[in-house]
């Protein structure tokens, strides 16, 4: 895992075609995930949100159009200056409130959210567990939490090609689309392959404090919505 400083420089430094790489190399498959992950969630109007590992702030962005409160909160502020941008074309009672914050160290009271999100986010960090313990500190009790991730297909053939695009592919395209050299679309792939998916990962939500865990695999599993509750 990268240290923190050079994972933020290197998210600030992708920042202004992060949201046009991410469009492209997915085919916009993408934005169904984050819907998909609102409908797992559960979300109801009126509900407080926090979105962590916000980034250029689609997800948020998707929750606030739920009429939810949300706080989106990133480590980077390029990267949430582009979230606040976009945020603009929403009506201002809509609009998130934008953060720059340490997931690992939350700048919340305890049992603050009825729902804390993180999307493509948990895996960037220097401890997956505390990040996710930290996130379950900000939830009221029967809350919930959801993280959306990749994941690795488990049909023999399409896996081979998703491996194939991942780390052959993908890293060459990431660097044309975004104008990136110093190896931000490689380090991509990288975590990914590394993160721990399925059974592994609700076992780490379990060691976390949550109850519940539950996992739903989108896009032949190209993607997965990890979903669990602060016990009540």
């Amino acid at each position: 895992m990268a240290a923190a400083a050079e994972v933020r420089a290197m998210f600030a430094r992708v920042a202004p075609r992060y949201d046009r790489a991410n469009r492209l190399l997915s085919l916009g498959i993408d934005s169904y995930w984050r819907r998909l992950a609102v409908r797992v969630a559960g979300l109801r109007a009126g509900e407080k949100v926090l979105d962590v590992c916000a980034g250029t702030g689609d997800l948020s962005l998707c929750l606030a159009r739920h009429d939810a409160r949300v706080t989106a909160s990133d480590f980077c502020p390029e990267m949430l200056d582009r979230a606040a941008g976009k945020a603009k074309r929403l009506p201002p009672a809509q609009r998130p409130r934008f953060l720059v914050a340490d997931s690992l160290a939350l700048p919340f009271s305890s049992g603050q959210f009825d729902l804390v999100t993180v999307a493509f986010g948990v895996r960037n960090l220097a401890d997956p567990v505390a990040g996710l313990r930290e996130m379950a500190r900000v939830l009221r009790p029967g809350g919930r939490l959801l993280v959306l991730e990749f994941s690795k297909p488990r049909l023999p053939l399409l896996r081979g090609a998703y491996l194939f695009y991942f780390r052959r592919i993908l890293p060459l395209l990431g660097s044309l689309i975004s104008g990136d050299r110093q190896g931000a679309y490689a380090y991509l792939p990288r975590t990914v392959m590394a993160f721990p998916e399925g059974e592994e990962f609700l076992s780490m939500m379990t060691d976390a404090g949550l109850d519940s865990p539950s996992a739903t695999r989108a896009s032949f599993g190209i993607a997965s919505i990890y979903r669990a509750e602060r016990a009540p």
